[in-house]
């Protein structure tokens, strides 16, 4: 019989040359926020339809992707399991390891938004009390697809236009596809500036269901 540890750092090694691509992640990032087509999913990318689907086989074959036929379209969604566990721990690590990671994090992320998040169980107690205004900044249709409860939906596109939607003396917590979402940042250095108090969720959407906090839905 063949070394069962070897076994296993094989399959290890297999999991994560999967994931060793940027085209990839980001893919795993979309589906994280919803059920999409392949033809969808191309266009949120920037790649080709062909080649979108080449990378989403991958991600299919090791777990990382679903699919289910809706008639003549395949639509793909995220994995089971603790796909967004991995994707934060490999975060975490290159935050810690990698300086071209960290270089990126001050000069982008610390620049709109040094302030500490908000956690998710903050949010959760603060929804409870009906104290903040919960504005999701991602796009209408990934908002459609699911959103955290009572939440109000201004795409970063258009918050200035809506900014009569917002109470001026409730505090916002802003929210979008994850960590390193770029919307939930720049929307909070925006509204700062103009003098509103507000904050991010400490990651997005994606990891709070994930933990099995309620969600909604646009039915």
């Amino acid at each position: 019989m063949s070394n069962p540890k070897r076994q296993i750092f094989e399959h290890l090694a297999e999991l994560a040359r999967t994931l060793g691509h940027t085209h990839r992640l980001e893919l795993v990032e979309h589906l994280a926020q919803g059920e999409r087509s392949v033809e969808a999913l191309a266009q949120l990318t920037g790649l080709t339809v062909a080649n979108a689907s080449q990378h989403l086989q991958h991600l299919r074959r090791h777990g990382f992707a679903q699919t289910r036929r809706d008639g003549k379209r395949v639509l793909y969604r995220l994995g089971e399991g603790p796909i967004l566990d991995v994707l934060a721990a490999f975060r975490r690590l290159a935050e810690h390891n990698v300086a071209e990671v960290r270089e990126v994090v001050t000069a982008y992320f610390d620049r709109l938004d040094s302030f500490e998040a908000i956690s998710r169980e903050e949010l959760a107690q603060r929804l409870q009390e009906r104290s903040i205004t919960l504005l999701d900044v991602r796009p209408q249709d990934e908002f459609a697809l699911g959103h955290l409860p009572g939440a109000l939906n201004i795409p970063l596109a258009d918050l200035q236009q809506r900014l009569a939607d917002l109470l001026p003396d409730q505090e916002v917590v802003a929210y979008c596809r994850g960590p390193y979402c770029v919307l939930s940042f720049e929307a909070v250095a925006e509204l700062r500036r103009l003098g509103y108090r507000v904050r991010r969720l400490e990651d997005g959407y994606p990891e709070w269901k994930a933990a099995g906090l309620p969600v909604e839905a646009v039915s």
